[in-house]
């Protein structure tokens, strides 16, 4: 639960404010989704919090109520393949700096990752979806929507078990990976992927 969020005292100087976060850097299958979120000046709920501690119900329920009580909101999904263009990391930053500049806002909170090139203020919070209720928000509109994408997924793949791992290298997955092949939704620059392909190669 975020006790007081980070944006009370940021509300005293800025009327608007605009939270980012992503769901998807570490998995080796399926899309980055990164969201970002503004409410109105004040807005608090004790129970939006960081995505990972709630459970899949709750983020259901609140990915809902977001959608709902926000101003304004954006979820942008970054395909595999534009992440083994990029690398995982300047793919989030560029998603990130995408919604930054679309939000119209007069202040950016973006969890942990700095943006080059903006020119408002903002603040790159470390654990951000702990202490920001913009981020915990978009934390979990990323996640929720995410998680629908690798539940598709599992239904067009049922053999690799998607619903559970959601595209974690979990041992599951690494063995699925290894007797059934590599898929279009896997991230061919990964390891355990790019592992795969090379051995298909010699």
């Amino acid at each position: 639960m975020i006790e007081q969020p980070l944006e009370k005292e940021l509300w005293r100087t800025y009327n608007s404010i605009v939270g980012i976060d992503e769901a998807g850097r570490g998995p080796i299958a399926g899309p980055l989704v990164v969201a970002g979120c503004v409410f109105e000046k004040g807005y608090w709920r004790p129970d939006i919090d960081d995505s990972k501690k709630l459970t899949e119900k709750k983020r259901e329920q609140l990915f809902q109520v977001i959608q709902e009580d926000a101003l304004w909101f954006s979820i942008v999904v970054i395909s595999e393949k534009e992440i083994d263009q990029k690398n995982i990391y300047k793919a989030t930053q560029d998603a990130m700096l995408t919604i930054a500049q679309s939000a119209d806002c007069a202040y950016c909170l973006t969890d942990a990752m700095k943006l080059p090139g903006y020119l408002k203020p903002y603040e790159a919070i470390i654990k951000g979806d702990s202490k920001s209720v913009s981020i915990a928000a978009a934390s979990i509109l990323a996640k929720v929507t995410r998680d629908h994408i690798m539940m598709e997924l599992d239904q067009k793949y049922p053999e690799y078990g998607f619903k559970k791992h959601k595209g974690y290298p979990t041992k599951a997955h690494l063995e699925a990976l290894e007797k059934y092949g590599v898929l279009p939704c896997h991230r061919k620059s990964y390891g355990p992927v790019k592992e795969k392909l090379e051995i298909k190669l010699f």
